[in-house]
């Protein structure tokens, strides 16, 4: 199977957050990140280390693929 080349990250940390009840300051103090951060990956304007978005995923009781998803 071949693969895309090219293609982006895309994330439900907004909806799944608010669903949540976090702020993104709540979220990122408990994810071990900046509010200005989450923000930015919210805003698909920064695609976070590998750990952090396990750690996202892990603070919204969601499994990795439910958070993130790759569109090609």
């Amino acid at each position: 199977m071949r693969l895309p080349a090219k293609g982006r990250v895309v994330n439900a940390i907004k909806d799944l957050r608010t669903a949540a009840g976090f702020t993104q300051q709540e979220l990122a103090d408990a994810a071990g990140a900046t509010r200005q951060t989450i923000i930015a990956v919210e805003a698909g304007k920064y695609a976070p280390s590998l750990e952090l978005a396990f750690r996202i995923a892990l603070v919204l009781g969601q499994p990795f693929e439910g958070v993130f998803r790759f569109e090609p």
